[in-house]
């Protein structure tokens, strides 16, 4: 059960880190698409979206850090050297 978990957390601040790139590669590539209001300021923009991709990449570093047992993180690294491969 705790695996399930801290599975679970780390897929979805991946998920969400995905997202606030994609947000961000839109920004860069497509300014015009930003249409409201609220939204005319692309710098200020793109400075939310950063913070939100920091503040779940810390949350993802805290999760591996401090809950992901060191034998755990040794077999994620070698299935991502496979994954390359």
């Amino acid at each position: 059960m705790r695996e399930m978990l801290i599975s679970a957390a780390r897929t979805y601040y991946m998920g969400m880190i995905n997202k606030h790139i994609a947000n961000m590669e839109v920004i860069l590539t497509n300014p015009v698409g930003i249409g409201e209001d609220a939204h005319q300021d692309i710098q200020a923009v793109i400075e939310i979206e950063l913070a939100k991709i920091a503040d779940y990449h810390d949350k993802l570093e805290m999760l591996q850090k401090f809950f992901v047992k060191p034998q755990q993180q040794e077999q994620s690294e070698e299935k991502k050297k496979d994954a390359k491969s």
